[in-house]
């Protein structure tokens, strides 16, 4: 009776597979397009569904959320492993932020759902920002570890500041270089 076990769970039939994917698909394009806050009503409109099939599927705009940008939690998630064995801990986990920061900007308005997730355990898309937390902490650990970064720097308020200089980034379209500048404070920063 769980979803991440499958247990007591039934597949989805042909048809609601093919309208959860489409959903998926078209909310992709439309975030990318307008930002996190398009209208779910135009999302199942596009998708050809209507917006009780989307709530079916995805019960909040967090869930849906969660759910299109899990292929891209896991792809920073296998980044971030990567990077675990990296020569230059501080460095490595500084790639690791630009990462995120980078696949925040891709979506309007996802630093900012991503930060009021953050307090909210409850959120759908805390699903997406454990697994985060815990990649960043393992990488924090290491740098910390080499001597490279303060022992007060904790990886929630990391995640936090990515996400302001994603917010900021994103606020700022005429100035792409504010992420880098302002990723290269929070590294000085690191180093106390």
């Amino acid at each position: 009776m769980d979803g991440k076990t499958g247990v007591g769970v039934r597949p989805l039939r042909a048809d609601a597979r093919r309208n959860h994917d489409r959903l998926l698909a078209v909310a992709r394009t439309a975030f990318a397009e307008r930002g996190t806050d398009t209208s779910l009503e135009d999302v199942a409109r596009r998708a050809g569904v209507g917006i009780g099939t989307l709530y079916r599927h995805f019960p909040t705009r967090h869930a849906l959320l969660s759910a299109v940008f899990q292929s891209e939690v896991d792809v920073l998630l296998d980044r971030s492993r990567e990077l675990l064995d990296a020569e230059q801990p501080c460095t490595a986990l500084i790639e690791w932020l630009r990462a995120i920061i980078t696949h925040a900007g891709v979506y309007r308005g996802l630093a900012r759902a991503l930060m009021s997730a953050s307090v909210d355990a409850s959120s759908a898309l805390a699903r997406c920002s454990e697994p985060m937390r815990e990649a960043g902490d393992a990488l924090l650990v290491r740098a910390r570890e080499a001597g490279s970064v303060r022992a007060d720097v904790t990886i929630a308020d990391l995640m936090q500041l990515t996400n302001a200089i994603a917010l900021a980034a994103e606020q700022s379209p005429d100035d792409p270089e504010l992420a880098d500048r302002l990723l290269a404070l929070t590294y000085r920063g690191l180093k106390g």
